[in-house]
């Protein structure tokens, strides 16, 4: 179950990355001020950067919550099959 959340966590990730590298095309093919290109490949990198922490975040998170997840102990033998009220 970890792995299914933390893929999730990397595609989500990596859907802004690439959202944040089309917007900066697109604002520096439409403008010739090269301050505001410079702003653009700023805001890229910026939304890049949150985009990589947020995974980052959700992975740990995803740890911290696998580690207080109490499993019941099933069965309550020792494993070798015989039963504490055997009657042999």
């Amino acid at each position: 179950m970890q792995s299914a959340k933390d893929a999730a966590a990397s595609a989500k990730a990596g859907m802004e990355k690439t959202k944040a590298t089309v917007q900066e095309k697109a604002e520096r093919m439409t403008t010739r001020d090269p301050l505001k290109k410079e702003m653009a490949t700023d805001k890229k990198e910026d939304k890049k950067a949150a985009a990589e922490l947020e995974k980052r975040e959700a992975k740990e998170h995803n740890v911290a919550a696998g580690h207080g997840v109490q499993h019941p102990h099933v069965g309550g033998g020792t494993g070798t099959g015989y039963g504490t009220g055997s009657t042999f």
